[in-house]
């Protein structure tokens, strides 16, 4: 495949250059660190040339010299072309290092003086390059740059290979890319043996759906849908030029590609890749458009559709490289999709409505010959527009409820308009797939193009829906919608239930409000049932039940019964608002972990049968969040992250599944990736103006930062927390179950009296809602307050029964915490090795590496040493300075920093540096050491 000059990417290196590249730029980036040299290889268009010149720009400035060429195939015909780019501009610095034989031979073959060639002046020419690049050498590190290899002039490979296989030892090294094809290519075999040994080669492979994105947006093509960029990284094959390409046609395109047709291909890329297409017979060329308008083509499908002689004629297409030879596969597959888009792109109207009438009766499928004899039907026509509709439904039924949204748009534009069902129901019911389906982008349009012509209330009505659906947790932004769906939907009790469903949402997630969210519930559900409208009766009859349970209010467990009473509408019992999902919060906060474990798994398999986006994201984020209650942290960290992958890559759920990633992360994963996806929520749920989730989303930050040994920014970050859950109402400690995270912080920032506060107002609330893990956390908590007042034999007995209470309710992380909370106040402040023991089998039974770390941190990993004796309490105050005194002293009768700063009148950062200085000054680490000072002064 040759790749034009217009298509080549710009010179100028951005960083944006190499997205998707990082791990292959990391391993190259070593590799010239040490001193090596890199080959990078893999197809046209790849990237290899921008990975090369961002490599360039980053070595190129530790090198004395840089050598480049960039050879072309218009010039590969043209002698030491290749070598006069390297060595011409150095041929006057290393000319009179040279021998006179060599010398002569050099110049005269980058000068064109003369009649130098390989055959005769082959060894002189030879030895000439390898003195010249080890003159060059001599005085500083030579690195060489040589791009598209394959069109090197052979005089100019030829000698380059000869220098680069004697160079070991010497500071030269290569940057090269070459393309190849596959990755056993005969070409990159060639290539490699003529580089230096011990060359790293890297082969550039596709990008990834999710890169592709990036590279577009970072291009300016992020408005593009993302249904439209998944059909990008389809036909491109995940080349980023072909990529770019594409993405810049149907970003100058007024138009887009109608549902079930390929991409638009611009003109310059159908040049490109069908170089090889007026190679073909006329009837070759034919069967090849079959295929390409075919979903699954076999030799079988296109003997059907009347092409005979399809064996020979695909036989003639793999020869020209068009067609993938695969003797094992039945599929007639293209070398790339793009040659297949291109193929359809390039044929006339007529011809590919011809190709589709074939298929819509040889092919097998009934969804197949449904879309085929769609595209090969033009206008309206009632009878094609049912069969449509019916390969929708059968769609829906297999799962596939993108292909569902293609069928159902293609069902209304050949549906009449006085049809029944008109186009504008059809057009709404495919939107509601692509909501399924994660293709919240086609919905949107979907529906605003449907409130552009639609009367009927009805249709109007179930529009908004679908926008306010759409907006996701940014229903901030459609505000104005609300007024207008009501007023359409007039006095219909069925209509005017779907406007107050999402008005209770709205209330919970704009407002902050879950009283008022919960009340807007129960009045949709009440007209819902006056309009017979079970469907929406049971969603907000499981909302108002999810409401109920975050509130910790008592009549929860009767409305999930109410939610769960047949009849039932199947659309509802797995969704992710349904009853089903209410059930299994409910389970999670009330510590059946094992029935909360079974209840998702269900759900979650449902789903994935059915295809639905939105609600996968969502159930593999419970199924992770009950793994990691459960201490199974490693399972739980690979559950979040494919959540938040599948979030990301459809948009749906982006900041809940950020939030418990973190959770996850710092459990089990990285803290530093716990701590930014953290923020990440944050920042999003601030923009998104998303009160529910940016509770959530700090109480994940002050976990990360708890775990990070950032005890202060984690009674910053739950601090908001706790006058956030204030504001909406939110008294059931099982929801966030961050109050003992931040009791805990309070005490290692020697807020005791706040962090009692804390659990006596948290435990208040679980003993009345019988929430046992989070009463068995919270005397955790209250364990290390009583020793930073210096009551050890309580505060140890308190720990041990809270660790005895977690391990029996099957919360093994917070078991282990609980042992290594205990290990450390049994061991003092030089505990030995063997203290530690319990919590460090405990934690790698859970496979919590961050906790396993601080453990290995902890003062245990040292050799241990003799305690040094306890100096007595006014001997030691005896060696403070005045201030130091007094705030010690406060310290041992138990007041809290900001108490301190308030009886000394100085401010609490100043209170925080006298104690550093305390606890350097006495040989302690905590005011815990500070209380056991004066305890051990008062002992008898």
């Amino acid at each position: 495949m040759t790749v034009r000059r217009d298509f080549q990417e710009p010179a100028r290196c951005r960083p944006d250059l190499v997205i998707g590249r990082e791990e292959l730029f990391a391993g190259a980036r070593e590799q010239l660190a040490s001193g090596g040299s890199v080959l990078l290889h893999g197809p046209a268009g790849i990237g290899k040339s921008t990975v090369l010149r961002a490599l360039a720009e980053e070595y190129g400035a530790t090198a004395r010299t840089v050598l480049r060429c960039s050879a072309t195939e218009s010039e590969s015909h043209l002698p030491f072309l290749a070598l006069a780019d390297l060595l011409g501009l150095v041929l006057d610095e290393v000319s009179p290092r040279l021998p006179a034989a060599q010398r002569t031979a050099l110049e005269s073959a980058l000068t064109g003086r003369g009649e130098s060639s390989l055959q005769r002046d082959g060894l002189a020419l030879r030895l000439a390059v390898l003195s010249a690049l080890r003159a060059l050498a001599a005085h500083g590190p030579v690195l060489v740059v040589a791009d598209d290899l394959q069109w090197l002039d052979p005089a100019s490979a030829e000698l380059l290979g000869f220098a680069a296989r004697r160079l070991e030892g010497t500071p030269v090294q290569l940057l090269c890319a070459v393309r190849t094809e596959g990755r056993q290519s005969q070409e990159y075999d060639r290539h490699l043996r003529a580089c230096p040994p011990g060359t790293l080669a890297v082969r550039l492979g596709p990008l990834s759906r999710t890169q592709v994105a990036e590279l577009l947006d970072h291009r300016g093509h992020g408005c593009l849908s993302r249904s439209t960029v998944r059909e990008i990284h389809r036909t491109s094959g995940g080349n980023p030029l072909f990529a770019l390409e594409l993405g810049r046609a149907l970003a100058d395109s007024p138009t887009p590609p109608r549902p079930g047709e390929p991409l638009p291909v611009p003109t310059s890329l159908r040049a490109l890749v069908l170089s090889r297409l007026d190679m073909l017979s006329v009837e070759a060329r034919r069967t090849l458009l079959v295929a390409s308008a075919g979903a699954r083509p076999t030799p079988a499908l296109l003997h059907a559709a009347g092409r005979e002689n399809a064996e020979a004629e695909c036989a003639q297409a793999a020869e020209l490289g068009l067609l993938a030879t695969e003797p094992d596969a039945p599929a007639v597959r293209f070398a790339h999709p793009l040659i297949s888009a291109a193929l359809y792109a390039e044929a006339p109207a007529h011809e590919r409505r011809t190709a589709h009438a074939a298929l819509s009766t040889a092919a097998s499928d009934p969804i197949e010959r449904a879309r085929h004899l769609a595209l090969a039907t033009t206008g309206t026509d009632p009878e094609v527009a049912a069969r449509l509709a019916e390969a929708a439904a059968l769609a829906r039924d297999r799962g596939a409820p993108s292909v569902a949204a293609q069928l159902g748009l293609l069902a209304a534009r050949h549906t009449p308009a006085d049809g029944a069902p008109g186009p504008q129901e059809r057009r709404l019911t495919a939107a509601e797939d692509a909501i399924t389906a994660g293709e919240v982008d086609l919905a949107r349009d979907i529906a605003r193009e449907v409130l552009t012509r639609a009367t009927v209330p009805a249709d109007r009505v179930r529009a908004w829906m679908i926008v306010i659906d759409t907006a996701g947790h940014t229903m901030a932004e459609v505000d104005a919608v609300f007024p207008q769906a009501l007023a359409d939907a007039g006095d219909d009790p069925r209509l005017l239930a779907l406007v107050h469903y999402q008005l209770a949402w709205r209330a919970l997630i704009v407002e902050g409000d879950f009283a008022e969210a919960r009340e807007a519930a129960a009045h949709a559900a009440e007209l819902a049932a006056r309009g017979e409208d079970r469907r929406t009766e049971l969603l907000s009859l499981a909302f108002q039940a999810q409401t109920e349970t975050l509130m910790g209010h008592p009549e929860a467990p009767r409305t999930i019964k109410r939610a769960l009473k047949e009849p039932q509408d199947p659309r509802v019992a797995w969704h992710h608002n349904g009853a089903g999902s209410a059930r299994f919060r409910w389970l999670v906060m009330g510590d059946q972990l094992a029935e909360a474990r079974t209840a998702v798994t269900a759900l979650l398999r449902e789903v994935r049968r059915r295809g639905s986006v939105e609600s996968e994201v969502h159930f593999l984020r419970g199924l992770a969040e009950t793994e990691l209650r459960a201490g199974h942290c490693g399972r739980a960290l690979e559950l979040a992250r494919d959540s938040l992958r599948l979030a990301r890559d459809s948009g749906i759920g982006e900041t809940a599944s950020a939030m418990l990633t973190s959770l996850a992360e710092a459990s089990g994963g990285d803290v530093d990736r716990a701590l930014a996806l953290a923020r990440e929520a944050v920042e999003h749920a601030e923009e998104d103006g998303d009160q529910m989730y940016l509770s959530r989303a700090l109480g994940a930050l002050g976990y990360a930062q708890l775990v990070a040994g950032d005890p202060a920014g984690t009674v910053r970050s739950l601090r908001r927390v706790r006058t956030l859950e204030l504001g909406l109402g939110i008294t059931d400690p099982a929801r966030g179950r961050w109050h003992g995270d931040l009791a805990e912080a309070l005490v290692r920032t020697g807020e005791a009296a706040e962090a009692q506060d804390v659990i006596d107002v948290s435990r208040e609330h679980a003993l009345r809602l019988g929430r046992e893990s989070v009463l068995a956390v919270l005397d955790r908590s209250e364990a290390l307050v009583r020793a930073a007042r210096g009551d050890l034999e309580a505060a140890l007995a308190q720990l041990t029964s809270a660790q005895d209470r977690l391990g029996k309710l099957g919360y093994g992380l917070e078991e282990a915490r609980a042992a290594f909370a205990l290990a450390r106040l049994r061991g003092g402040p030089r505990p030995g090795p063997a203290v530690f023991d319990e919590a460090t089998r405990m934690f790698r039974r859970c496979r919590a590496l961050p906790w396993l770390r601080q453990v290995d941190e902890s003062p245990a990993t040292a050799e241990p040493e003799p305690a040094p004796a306890v100096p007595q309490a006014p001997a030691a105050l005896h060696a403070l300075a005045a201030m130091e005194r007094q705030v010690a002293a406060l310290v041992m009768e138990g007041a809290t920093n900001r108490e301190i700063a308030a009886r000394l009148f100085i401010s609490v950062k100043t209170v925080e540096a006298t104690l550093t200085r305390v606890y350097r000054k006495l040989g302690i680490r905590s005011r815990v050491d500070i209380v056991r000072l004066a305890a051990g002064h008062r002992a008898p």
